[in-house]
């Protein structure tokens, strides 16, 4: 077993430490402004394969490229559209993820097999400059067990994967707190492959055409399996009428509960833990996986989630919490 180390992403010697541990082949969890991701050299198939193995992560679901700035993804895709460079200007450094046709740079490993590549420029300062020291792509799937949830601070990280990776570089948390939106490039529509930060409404106010957003789809692409993000504690999404009826029965339970709420609770809270989370969705975006894994490590046996707003910018909340308490027939 690896002794993970914990480096500081301001001083200049650690980081130069995981710039080193890249280039060696090694796997370093790096912060940026959506989550911690798993970090190795996108050119070096032997470095990502373990990836795969460090996570449990099937081979074939293919990775996001990290790239310091819109010109290095000339190196991973062709016949790049002119929509890319559009809404680059506008959303990059940024948490959307744009799918392109891949170049022969780009390797299977990376890729899952596909003929696409899934590429991004991310807004962390930390994670920037190791791009640039690189001077290479980065592959970064989120750094946590496969299906678990999501990481937004490195003491996430060394939960799920100490012991797993050489080291992680810690940023404090994550400014956004939720993956970037996923947009196919590929096809004449565009299409939402993954909801996150950068909305429908936002990219068709740029691109000035009708985006594509299906409910469900098979594509392979980061996050698109139904259970996902999932605590270790079985996650029910309810209404608040039923949290508070499960609420006022708590005095006869034998095992805390969690519950992740934004309205107003009544009643005593007995055997229950409680995590009451922003009204807004940004805030609400940035607190849920860091109160999911904290209900999870105080033993909880179960999570009762408030459902979230149904407005349209809620997707990306919705479709994480959907996932995450995917075996237990929500709804």
């Amino acid at each position: 077993m690896l002794e993970t180390k914990v480096l500081k992403a301001d001083l200049e010697e650690d980081l130069m430490m995981a710039a080193f541990l890249i280039k060696q082949g090694e796997l370093v969890a790096v912060p940026t402004e959506t989550v911690y991701g798993l970090a190795a050299d996108a050119s070096n198939s032997k470095a990502v394969e373990k990836i795969f193995i460090a996570k449990g992560r099937p081979s074939d679901h293919p990775l996001i490229v990290h790239v310091a700035s819109f010109e290095k993804i000339l190196k991973w895709a062709k016949d790049i559209p002119i929509a890319a460079k559009v809404l680059a200007d506008i959303f990059w450094p940024g948490p959307l993820t744009l799918v392109l046709k891949k170049s022969d740079l780009a390797g299977d490993v990376v890729t899952g097999g596909l003929n696409t590549i899934a590429i991004r420029v991310p807004k962390n300062k930390a994670f920037l400059r190791l791009l640039e020291v690189l001077d290479t792509g980065i592959a970064a799937p989120s750094a946590n067990p496969h299906k678990r949830i999501s990481p937004t601070t490195s003491e996430h990280v060394m939960y799920g994967l100490s012991g797993k990776i050489a080291a992680v570089l810690d940023a404090g948390p994550c400014q956004l707190g939720i993956e970037s939106t996923i947009l196919d490039l590929t096809s004449s529509i565009p299409k939402i492959l993954r909801h996150g930060p950068i909305t429908k409404k936002m990219l068709e106010d740029v691109l000035k055409v009708t985006i594509e957003s299906p409910e469900e789809h098979s594509e392979k692409i980061s996050g698109n399996m139904k259970d996902h993000y999932q605590p270790y504690a079985k996650t029910f999404i309810k209404s608040l009428k039923d949290i508070q009826n499960i609420i006022s029965l708590s005095s006869n339970l034998h095992e805390k509960i969690g519950v992740m709420h934004y309205s107003e609770l009544v009643g005593e809270h007995k055997n229950i833990v409680i995590r009451k989370m922003p009204q807004d969705k940004l805030g609400y975006a940035n607190s849920m996986y860091d109160s999911l894994h904290y209900l999870d490590q105080m033993g909880v046996s179960q999570i009762f989630v408030e459902i979230p707003s149904a407005e349209e910018d809620w997707r990306d909340v919705l479709d994480r919490l959907s996932k995450a308490s995917a075996k237990n027939n929500i709804f």
